[in-house]
């Protein structure tokens, strides 16, 4: 097995729907192709929280697959999300015989409530990788969830066959400086990448690359924040952290975190790359204020349309 290579920017795209709530494909394909073009676009992640992968029927879920599979050539790695190990594992076996490389695997939700067992998250990886056929990817929810693994729990998934990387969204900064080291140090081969949307600046010196609902709309900065990082050249990251702010609290300094991938899709209508921003309930319209307020911090961020990328194309 040849690890995938995910030092760079990972985006995970949004689900372009029609405007009467059916899967667009030719939207979906639009974005795909705009983010591979990009040389630093190591991955595409969809199926996850900023694509609405939960609010997707199964067959949806692998038709977006498929499409995103013939659309460029670059790995495909989709959100394994099912309740239960042999259903992430029959989820993942389905992922992969439609085209996709590698899992981000979701903790079991009942976790994110009550806990985990010992031993139970590094079984659901395993089972994704030996019977999913997937390459795995370790992802650390939030400190502020129960299903925030330990460091042991993260070093047991992480040394197993097949985990090629973690997202780490930990959103502690103290767990962050101790935990990410000791992952290093173990599985030196180990990718570290963060998903910290809402302040990427300081997680940026310690890791090879992102993965982030980020990646839709700004690309081209967000690559310029990874190279600034690998560099520790704090002066040049900063710079293009200050450029980014107004979007960044546009984006995802709101009242939910769920709330960034509707404006997501109103970023993308603004650059061009979307008509619309057609969401799926549980989600809900932002309203007009909030949606002149996203426009002019992409306005004020310097971050324009992109017709004529795609005109070249």
């Amino acid at each position: 097995m040849q690890p995938m290579d995910l030092r760079g920017l990972n985006p995970a795209p949004v689900t372009a729907f029609t405007r009467d709530g059916a899967l667009d494909i030719e939207a979906n394909v639009r974005i795909a192709k705009w983010l591979a073009s990009f040389e630093d676009v190591k991955s595409l992640v969809i199926l996850g929280h900023a694509g609405e992968g939960t609010f997707l029927t199964t067959d949806e879920r692998l038709e977006l697959i498929r499409a995103y599979k013939d659309a460029v050539d670059i790995p495909i790695i989709a959100g394994i999300t099912g309740e239960g190990t042999k259903v992430a594992a029959e989820e993942a076996r389905r992922s992969h015989d439609a085209g996709a490389t590698g899992a981000l695997v979701y903790p079991n939700h009942g976790w994110l409530r009550f806990g985990f067992q010992k031993g139970a998250p590094q079984d659901r990886y395993k089972a994704i990788h030996e019977e999913g056929g997937l390459q795995t990817i370790l992802f650390q929810y939030p400190d502020a969830t129960k299903a925030c693994y330990d460091l042991d729990t993260q070093l047991e998934i992480a040394a197993q066959p097949g985990c090629v990387a973690t997202k780490n969204g930990v959103r502690n900064m103290k767990r962050w400086y101790t935990e990410i080291p000791e992952l290093r140090a173990a599985q030196p081969d180990l990718q570290i990448l963060s998903c910290h949307d809402e302040w990427l600046l300081p997680t940026m010196f310690d890791v090879d690359g992102l993965l982030v609902g980020y990646g839709n709309i700004a690309p081209e900065l967000l690559i310029a924040l990874i190279k600034a990082g690998k560099a520790q050249d704090y002066t040049a990251a900063r710079k293009v952290h200050e450029q980014l702010l107004p979007v960044t609290k546009a984006v995802y300094h709101r009242g939910s975190h769920m709330e960034g991938t509707v404006a997501l899709k109103i970023g993308l209508r603004h650059r061009g790359l979307l008509d619309h921003a057609t969401i799926r309930e549980p989600l809900k319209d932002l309203g007009a204020a909030a949606e002149r307020e996203i426009e002019a911090a992409f306005d004020a961020a310097g971050i324009g349309r992109v017709e004529s990328r795609m005109a070249a194309e």
